[in-house]
């Protein structure tokens, strides 16, 4: 068990003591407060048709994703009735949670240094999913990649969808700091 009191994620290090100074010298920045830094990462699965059928996906979706996170999350449901897709208002179709601190440091080490190299053919994250205020978004085919979740003991594999949020005001910047955090970019 770690000792909460002393104990400070690699990456958060990391950006104290090298980021912030290169980040400064590359932009010019005056001021450590406009230095870009992580705000929060929302990670989502959703269930889709699966959870229409059986409601107990979602749960099973929830609990995969409170392992990965290390973190409660909790399941979303449909805000309105959708008789085409047989979705009723209040019905569980998924799960997300927001990351922020140091489980959102720990989760973004996990997910570069770990579970993005067990992805199968992985030729890096697309250069280009920024939304123009500097917030990264990119989904994954398959949870399984994540040593947390049991291969054995998955009923289904699911999608996850991560958007890391970041204080940066345009995409560049934001690209340069998670450059700065190792995200194997391909372009």
């Amino acid at each position: 068990m770690l000792d909460t009191a002393t104990y400070t994620p690699r990456l958060r290090t990391l950006f104290k003591d090298s980021i912030k100074a290169a980040m400064k010298e590359e932009f010019g920045y005056k001021n450590d407060m406009e230095i870009p830094r992580l705000d929060k990462i929302v990670l989502n699965i959703g269930c889709g048709a699966e959870a229409v059928k059986d409601s107990k996906k979602a749960k099973a979706a929830q609990d995969d994703l409170t392992a990965i996170a290390g973190q409660q999350a909790v399941i979303t449901k449909a805000k309105k009735s959708i008789a085409g897709f047989r979705v009723r208002e209040d019905m569980p179709l998924g799960a997300k949670v927001t990351l922020r601190g140091d489980r959102m440091y720990d989760f973004l080490d996990r997910l570069i240094t770990i579970a993005m190299p067990r992805i199968r053919d992985f030729r890096g994250v697309s250069g280009t999913s920024f939304d123009g205020r500097g917030n990264y978004a990119m989904g994954m085919k398959e949870h399984i990649v994540f040593p947390e979740i049991n291969f054995d003991k998955v009923d289904e594999v699911w999608g996850l969808d991560i958007v890391i949020t970041t204080t940066a005001k345009t995409d560049a910047e934001a690209k340069a700091l998670l450059k700065h955090f190792n995200m194997p970019f391909n372009s």
